[in-house]
């Protein structure tokens, strides 16, 4: 099953094929440039570069979110467009477990740490088990970085921390948490559409998949534009 992989739900801006087991190509950029001039010619290098036709995508896999909300919406409109386009259905990954899911096999706890302002991040537990089968503990979710490290203290194991939050959030994590921790190494610290294209494949196999019409990104909470139309509706009544 050959599947396109898009993340465009932060900083980092990513493309991939993936053809049942092999990662055929991907783009990955995380440089100070907007998804909006890089995505479609990511794309489209993409498929020049690898001398397929985009006929022969069986489905597309994309971060669904949280993150970015100017990301997100680009990437679920590129996403809606070409899966109407293809005929083809959408999987939508959440953004925390496939960045989680790049450190496949680790044996330590999990934390991805995506920087969501005003001290929260988005955030979420996972593990892999004996078999290496993909364990959710907690689902994403935005936090207080404080109620983050606090949940992790609590289960006293050794930790691995990665996402574009880990900047922002590096030392509050080297002054409070009690565990054993580590971050993950720049290759594996940020999102990568080649792990939300295998992920989705898993997703895929259990019938977690939509139509391009009923494909709806997942922001988890309001965008600050709406947060403040909010906060001034209730000044004002």
């Amino acid at each position: 099953m050959r599947i396109l992989g898009i993340d465009s739900s932060g900083l980092v801006a990513s493309a991939a094929v993936v053809d049942d087991d092999v990662l055929l190509g991907e783009f990955t950029t995380d440089y100070k440039k907007t998804h909006s001039t890089t995505l479609m010619p990511m794309l489209d290098e993409l498929i020049r570069m690898l001398g397929i036709d985009l006929k022969s995508i069986d489905a597309i896999a994309t971060a669904a979110g949280p993150g970015s909300f100017t990301g997100l919406r680009i990437g679920a409109a590129t996403v809606k467009g070409l899966a109407y386009a293809l005929g083809i259905p959408v999987i939508a990954v959440p953004t925390v477990d496939a960045i989680a899911y790049g450190l496949y096999g680790s044996k330590r706890l999990i934390c991805p740490l995506m920087d969501a302002r005003r001290q929260q991040a988005y955030s979420g537990l996972y593990r892999f088990d004996e078999t290496n089968e993909f364990i959710v503990k907690k689902e994403q979710a935005p936090e207080a970085i404080e109620d983050i490290i606090n949940r992790i203290n609590a289960e006293d194991e050794p930790v691995t921390f990665l996402g574009d939050g880990v900047p922002v959030f590096k030392d509050y994590i080297e002054r409070n948490a009690k565990v054993d921790y580590d971050f993950a190494p720049p290759f594996a610290s940020r999102q990568r559409a080649g792990t939300v294209a295998s992920l989705g494949r898993k997703y895929f196999d259990r019938e977690y998949y939509t139509s391009a019409e009923e494909f709806r990104p997942d922001y988890l909470r309001q965008s600050q534009a709406e947060r403040e139309r909010a906060e001034k509706a209730g000044a004002n009544a």
